[in-house]
């Protein structure tokens, strides 16, 4: 039960909370489970996006740092998310969704012989989604059943991480005897690895690249990559684990919401290791989870100079009835 049990949630930097909260809510339904601030900077708006109750594994999750320049993509970034559908027909829903809307994409393509569907959001910021028809391994989320989409195209949670790196041969070995990845399969530059039961839920595809620049981190860029531990006492475990290995890690870290480890785990990489709970339904009931500023008790004391540090953003939507389409 200590081992890794699959991707735990992705963490982003957009240039909008507000752009972010629209394009997540209303292009792809996915539901807005927590608002919160960001608890090592608390001027800046942190938003978990994910399924219909905050389930680990499906939520993507944002940061708008104040003032931070536009990113740029090269080698040594975890370049790309993945959002599961349930089937390939899915997949062609979204085609058209993203061509009736002007969302930017790439076109079907396939990858590892799953369906996929590359996209940008305003940000450029890079995602996929891809098909769970042929997929075995962690389960999936549950759809925002109240959201836009139908639930039979809904994206139900995350796929595998994308990481670009320059020396693959370092990353391969800190993957397989570090973190118990296996590779699985290989396509030209791109490499698939999976961990625990495995599947779209517990895979990182990492593509060789010692040609393009060094990635810079900013808005439209990924700040970390997560990956799911069973309870407080496996990530005691993974602290030593990494410590023993070598690696400067953040020790434990308690975020209220589930309790984390940090580790850079190569040039620019930096892995977050969660626990599945205790989630994201304490302070807030079912029906209204995101619609108001969320604190974790230490800061809760705070919340009146909060409020005047961040922006108000309007995100109730219990009294929206959306109409799937």
């Amino acid at each position: 039960m200590n081992g890794l049990k699959g991707v735990h949630h992705i963490t982003a930097i957009t240039s909008s909370a507000e752009k972010n909260y629209e394009f997540f809510t209303f292009v792809l339904g996915m539901r807005l489970v927590k608002k919160t601030v960001n608890q090592d900077d608390i001027q800046t708006y942190h938003l978990f996006f994910a399924d219909d109750i905050g389930s680990p594994g499906t939520d993507m999750t944002f940061f708008d740092f104040p003032n931070i320049p536009k990113g740029v993509h090269g080698t040594n970034e975890i370049a790309k998310t993945s959002f599961r559908v349930p089937t390939d027909e899915a997949i062609n829903y979204w085609k058209k969704r993203f061509d009736r809307l002007g969302v930017a994409h790439e076109g079907i393509s396939e990858q590892f012989g799953k369906k996929v569907l590359s996209f940008v959001d305003f940000d450029e910021q890079s995602y996929q989604l891809i098909s769970d028809e042929h997929n075995h391994g962690v389960a999936t989320g549950t759809p925002w059943q109240n959201g836009p989409i139908p639930l039979e195209y809904a994206i139900t949670g995350l796929g595998p991480v994308f990481i670009r790196i320059a020396n693959y041969d370092y990353f391969k070995e800190m993957l397989e005897k570090v973190l118990e990845f296996k590779e699985i399969a290989n396509e030209e530059s791109f490499h698939l690895f999976e961990v625990g039961e495995g599947g779209n839920g517990a895979q990182i595809i990492v593509e060789h690249n010692a040609v393009l620049p060094q990635a810079r981190q900013g808005f439209g860029t990924v700040h970390h990559a997560a990956f799911r531990v069973e309870d407080q006492d496996a990530l005691n475990n993974w602290i030593s684990r990494m410590e023993n290995f070598g690696f400067q890690t953040s020790g434990y870290v308690d975020r209220h919401f589930f309790q984390s480890l940090y580790a850079r785990v190569a040039p620019q990489i930096l892995f977050e290791f969660a626990t599945d709970g205790p989630g994201f339904m304490g302070d807030e009931p079912y029906e209204t989870l995101g619609e108001k500023l969320s604190l974790p008790p230490f800061l809760e004391g705070k919340r009146e100079s909060i409020e005047q540090l961040v922006r108000p953003i309007e995100t109730v939507r219990s009294t929206t009835a959306f109409t799937k389409e």
